[in-house]
């Protein structure tokens, strides 16, 4: 076998390739050459320059394996690969040392206004009192995702006597307060007592902009904002106005909406601290992605279990034959069974039951964790989606029964009341929900979906479809369940487009309903 590396990476790594194959190291090898040559490759090694696009995949007649040497695969066209049967692998864990590092420091060049001073002092200017600055400790720091980086952070900050306190639903409370902090149960509540935030989460529909004007208005006097996650996460234009203000005192950014930046209102700033995205850039974070996927590569080459797989689990391909059309109904049964739940769960059990119950099911459950956890970490897939959860603190559980009344049926429970149930109905094989809550439903999993728990009396269907109606919301499907006459009736809606804010207050204060959940299935 043969394996061709084009861009720079440890050592090492080459060494542990040369273990399994013949390998050729050829950076900067031109984009023509690259495609007349690939052919002769199992492998390929890239890092972030090397774009790995359909083309170059149906090129590579004879390629097993594609190695990222770093946390994302933006370069490459993962759907091509999979369609060729190529498994996509990378190296998620190797930067979260140097990402964890970097927000603390730059929370410390901000505190003491490193930067500015060395400036000054470089331009000849002594300047003791402009740059006075600020202590860390027995100060409080709302860290927004708890995830690996989000904890690394956490860990950091308690060692110089920082309080800490955290925002992620999806983190469970002992592992919290293992990790020495306190959860806030919404972001508003987790900001609104932190004299420092800093930003851990990957973007999303519902995390772009997140720090915004009105977050930022719930933000104490005085505070400090360190982002070096995403620079989606913040909305430049009212952080230049809070910083403008006084209400915010200081920012430290190491990531952008738009990169390379070389030009923005917030450069030059006394009180901001920028960085060109240097979370990662660590000699360590390099040669530690190098040497992770050359293993991950050698390992694929050979046969085994790849735990940083981005496309394909492994199980035996009978059985990932047979599972497959269920991927996609375990994901979002994960997503609405964490949000039926509001969010925070300690354990996640599922359940393959008819025929898929005598197959390897690790595929149905990766699907289930990927859908519970996504929103949480934009580099969840079907394999590290079990140590995501194990990071949290999530006890994951399988289970597979013979007899059910479907056919097959996968059931996710995240707690004693809740649970939810789906199958594939049709030739085109429909993600279903049969049941939620303990009652039978009748909805296809699809779009943005309401789950109301309800008084079961007369007019209530009807109060839920006025204030959707008049928010100009159209009800697409609605399935409506109760266990008991004149008892608690659940009603799941599917909706068309999104819902506003104040429609599911409103919703939420209507006379005789219990409970409202929102989720977005797809």
């Amino acid at each position: 076998m043969r394996v061709l590396v084009t861009e720079p990476i440890a050592e090492a790594g080459v060494a542990r390739l040369r273990e399994a194959a013949e390998v050729d190291v050829e950076p900067g090898l031109a984009r023509g050459d690259l495609l007349a040559r690939i052919a002769d490759y199992d492998a390929l090694v890239v890092r972030s320059a090397t774009q790995v696009d359909s083309a170059l995949i149906r090129a590579g007649s004879r390629l097993r394996v594609i190695g990222r040497a770093g946390t994302g695969v933006d370069n490459v066209d993962v759907e091509a690969a999979t369609a060729r049967g190529i498994l996509v692998c990378n190296a998620p864990q190797s930067n979260m040392i140097s990402a964890a590092e970097h927000a603390i420091a730059l929370m410390l060049a901000l505190a003491r206004n490193v930067p500015q001073a060395h400036a000054a002092l470089a331009a000849g200017r002594w300047e003791r009192a402009r740059f006075a600055g600020v202590e860390l400790q027995d100060k409080t720091l709302a860290v927004l995702g708890f995830g690996r980086i989000g904890q690394l952070v956490g860990a950091r900050a308690r060692a110089l006597g920082m309080r800490v306190v955290v925002y992620d639903p999806f983190v469970t409370d002992e592992r919290v307060r293992e990790r020495g902090a306190e959860r806030a149960e919404t972001i508003a509540a987790a900001v609104g007592e932190a004299d420092w935030v800093t930003l851990h989460l990957p973007v999303t529909a519902e995390t772009r902009h997140l720090v915004d004007a009105a977050l930022l208005a719930r933000m104490r006097p005085g505070v400090r904002i360190v982002n070096a996650a995403r620079g989606e996460l913040i909305d430049a234009d009212a952080l230049i106005a809070a910083l403008d203000s006084g209400h915010v005192a200081g920012a430290a950014l190491d990531v952008f909406e738009a990169e390379p930046l070389t030009s923005s209102p917030l450069f030059g700033r006394d009180d901001v601290v920028v960085t060109p995205h240097l979370g990662a850039s660590t000699a360590e974070a390099q040669d530690r992605a190098g040497t992770i996927i050359a293993d991950q590569v050698a390992r694929a080459l050979a046969g085994e279990m790849v735990s940083n797989a981005v496309n394909v689990p492994g199980v035996p391909a009978e059985d990932r034959a047979a599972l497959e059309p269920y991927v996609p109904l375990a994901e979002k049964l994960g997503r609405v069974a964490v949000a039926l739940a509001g969010g925070a769960v300690e354990r996640i059990e599922v359940t393959c039951a008819g025929g898929i119950g005598r197959r390897d099911t690790r595929l149905v459950t990766l699907a289930v964790l990927r859908g519970a956890l996504r929103g949480l970490d934009e580099d969840v897939n079907l394999v590290n989606a079990r140590a995501l959860a194990d990071a949290r603190g999530i006890d994951v559980r399988e289970l597979r029964r013979e007899a059910g009344d479907f056919t097959n049926l996968v059931r996710v429970q995240v707690s004693d009341d809740v649970s939810v149930g789906g199958t594939l109905f049709g030739a085109d094989d429909r993600t279903w929900l049969v049941r939620a809550l303990g009652y039978e439903v009748e909805i296809e999993l699809a779009g943005l979906m309401l789950f109301v728990l309800n008084d079961d009396r007369p007019g209530m269907i009807g109060t839920i479809g006025s204030v959707l109606g008049s928010a100009g919301v159209n009800i697409a499907n609605m399935s409506v369940s109760r266990n008991r006459k004149g008892g608690t009736a659940l009603s799941a809606i599917q909706v068309d487009g999104d819902v506003p804010e104040g429609t599911i207050e409103a919703l939420r204060g209507a006379p005789g309903l219990e409970r409202l959940r929102v989720v977005r299935v797809s």
